[in-house]
């Protein structure tokens, strides 16, 4: 597979707890050098980064990693990270609502997401390894109702990342409208490829480009 086609779907992503600024450069350098489709980094260096790289396109993430902020604090970092210069914003859904099966909370949160988030790029982070497989089927209808423009498998910090198995059932049960984020666990050549054929649009990963540069 052509490797800028993998690139091109990459958010070249840095969210350790303990990343710098300076930690911060590479990834926004690389990002510009290699054609990533955005840098996914903190909310905090979402602004250094739009000042330093203007041209670069910058994702951020919203009730992050735990999701479990309520719905106007969710909303208020969105419309902070936009007014910084997020193009993208990923948030973390109340996971513990959607397990209780309070699916009317889930659904309004990302409403609410989206409705501070207009115009620009809505990922709604579902974090499969916590879901039986009705609660993803369940999921799928709630991003697609609420009119994000994704749905995305995993924070990176839970007990498990995307699998290929998630993606596929996510293509039977989300919207014509709905794309596909898979994160978390992707380490090799392979596993990008394999989520690029199995239909992913983007792929959040702080590995793509260290693996196809020397691949």
């Amino acid at each position: 597979m052509d490797k800028q086609e993998i690139l091109s779907r990459c958010d070249h992503t840095l969210l350790k707890p303990f990343s710098t600024w300076e930690d911060m450069v590479p990834i926004c350098e690389d990002a510009l050098k290699y054609h990533t489709a955005s840098v996914c980094i903190p909310p905090c260096y979402v602004k250094p980064a739009k000042q330093h790289y203007p041209e670069l396109n910058v994702c951020t993430v919203i009730g992050f990693p735990n999701g479990y902020n309520t719905p106007e604090v969710k909303a208020a970092e969105a419309i902070q990270a936009i007014a910084d210069g997020a193009s993208e914003i990923d948030m973390v859904i109340n996971i513990g609502e959607m397990k209780a099966g309070n699916y009317d909370y889930v659904l309004n949160e990302i409403k609410v997401l989206r409705k501070v988030t207009e115009g620009k790029i809505l990922k709604v982070i579902v974090e499969t390894c916590y879901l039986d497989e009705a609660e993803k089927i369940k999921v799928c209808e709630l991003v697609t109702e609420a009119g994000a423009d994704f749905i995305k498998t995993s924070t990176g910090f839970g007990t498990a990342g995307a699998t290929i198995e998630d993606v596929e059932l996510f293509k039977k049960h989300i919207g014509p409208k709905v794309k596909i984020k898979a994160a978390g666990g992707i380490s090799s050549v392979e596993d990008l490829e394999a989520f690029v054929k199995a239909g992913c649009a983007r792929i959040g990963t702080s590995r793509a480009i260290g693996l196809l540069k020397n691949s």
